[in-house]
C-alpha cells in the first residue's frame, strides 16, 4: 500500500476533519482531501489523485479509542464503499439512520440534504485547510 509523504500528519488532519461533521451529516473521501494542501514534497496533480484514496486509509488506521466519526464519510457517488451486503456496510448504514441519513432504494444518499458543506471560514483559516470542494 502506498502511504502519502508524512503519513502521521495527513493522518492526523484527516481525523480531525472528520470530527467536524455533524450527526446527520455526510462527506465524501474526495471532499475531505480536497482540504488539505499538498506539501512541497507532492505534487499537486499525484494529489488530488491519491488523497481521496489515503483519506480512506486513514480511516482504516484510526487508532481504537479515539472519537472519529467514520460511517459519515462515504464514497462520491453517494453510497457507501464497503461491499454491499457485508457486515461493515451493514453497520455503517445502521450508524447512519440513526442519525436521520436515509437512502434511495438503490442505496444513495442525496447529497443536497444530508452532504456536509464544511468546516466554517474561521475553522478552515485556524487550522490552514483549504475550502472543501462542494459534494454533488
Amino acid at each position: 500500500m502506498f502511504y502519502p509523504p508524512q503519513a502521521t500528519s495527513f493522518f492526523e488532519t484527516v481525523w480531525e476533519i472528520v470530527r467536524q461533521i455533524p450527526a446527520g451529516k455526510v462527506s465524501s473521501y474526495g471532499q475531505i482531501a480536497s482540504m488539505i494542501a499538498p506539501g512541497a514534497d507532492i505534487e499537486p496533480t499525484r494529489m488530488r489523485n491519491l488523497a481521496p484514496r489515503w483519506v480512506g486509509t486513514a480511516l482504516r488506521k484510526t487508532p481504537s479509542g479515539k472519537s472519529i466519526p467514520w460511517h459519515r464519510v462515504i464514497n462520491s457517488r453517494g453510497t457507501i464503499s464497503f461491499p454491499a451486503g457485508s457486515a461493515q456496510a451493514e453497520e455503517q448504514r445502521r450508524l447512519l439512520e440513526m442519525e436521520g441519513v436515509g437512502f434511495d432504494k438503490s442505496g444513495k444518499v442525496d447529497f443536497a440534504k444530508v452532504g456536509w458543506q464544511g468546516p466554517d471560514d474561521a475553522y478552515l483559516q485556524q487550522t490552514g485547510l483549504l475550502p472543501p470542494r462542494l459534494l454533488k
